[in-house]
């Protein structure tokens, strides 16, 4: 049953309003009220535009890579046909191809296309989830790596994504976890609510009972995530302080003005990313990182 439960503001500075979250009593996730604004996920913070130092950060985001890598393998290791689903520019595919998967994905955005083939030389089907056309049973894994959480209905995505595996074929999934450390201390300006693009915030108990729901048994559940989680605890405290919420990531991508009051904010306390970095290990060592990544296979 889901009730009101908090007003947050948008991350997206073109969007100076609040959204309304609903919370399920249950299991804890909350989804955005009302309908999806238009054109967010190819405008703002989400264009296609490479973000700034995004050159000195490749080897990082390869680590990142390797990692996502290390937690499918176990469930689904190569070979194997394997669909990155919301492939972003293509990097994943890219580096699943280098670890020997037979790998492709699926991207909506007309501009991230263009780049996975300019950046990566990688060709993605330019479609969303339901509107593909994969052959049921065709699949050995699919990864949906920040995806799901901004999907309109997840539960049936997640079920035809289900349909595409075939019978003991591996899901890997990643989600903000609302029921982290970062999410209670950044309270309505936490970095991962991203509104209003992100349409549900899971706990890990509701993400393992869609899972289950949708046919799938969850294998393994990670919560110490290098990806997303030391920036994510970072950002989540400076956001108490600063004007405009996740000030840094919408200044690298592009998507914010330098402004004397926030960027002196954000200066001054990049000296506690250490710090920040152990909270949020400390956070995934109980269970309360700030993102959570599960993988599941498909029953026989």
């Amino acid at each position: 049953m889901l009730a009101p439960w908090r007003r947050a503001p948008s991350s997206e500075p073109a969007l100076a309003r609040s959204f309304l979250l609903l919370r399920c009593g249950g299991c804890g996730t909350a989804v955005t009220a009302g309908p999806p604004t238009p054109d967010l996920h190819d405008s703002g913070a989400y264009t296609a535009a490479s973000p700034r130092l995004v050159q000195g950060a490749a080897p990082v985001l390869h680590a990142f890579d390797r990692a996502r890598l290390r937690m499918l393998a176990p469930v689904s290791p190569p070979p194997g046909r394997l669909m990155d689903v919301g492939a972003g520019r293509g990097r994943f595919v890219a580096a699943a191809r280098g670890a020997g998967y037979d790998a492709s994905g699926l991207e909506p955005s007309a501009g991230r296309v263009q780049a996975a083939v300019r950046e990566h030389g990688v060709a993605l089907a330019r479609t969303d989830i339901a509107d593909a056309d994969v052959a049921s049973g065709s699949l050995d894994a699919v990864t949906l790596w920040h995806v799901l959480e901004h999907v309109e209905a997840p539960g049936a995505a997640t079920a035809r994504i289900v349909s595409w595996l075939r019978p003991g074929g591996a899901l890997l999934v990643g989600v903000p976890n609302l029921a982290s450390l970062q999410a209670r201390l950044g309270g309505e300006r936490w970095y991962h609510l991203d509104l209003p693009r992100h349409r549900t915030h899971f706990t890990p108990a509701g993400l393992l009972a869609l899972l289950r729901r949708a046919g799938l048994e969850p294998v393994s559940v990670h919560h110490v995530l290098a990806e997303h989680n030391p920036f994510g605890m970072w950002q989540s405290l400076v956001n108490r302080v600063t004007t405009a919420p996740s000030y840094l990531y919408n200044l690298l991508k592009r998507n914010a003005d330098p402004t004397p009051a926030d960027v002196a904010v954000t200066l001054l306390a990049l000296p506690l990313v250490p710090a920040a970095a152990g909270l949020e290990l400390a956070a995934g060592a109980v269970h309360r990182g700030g993102t959570v990544a599960v993988a599941a296979v498909r029953a026989g």
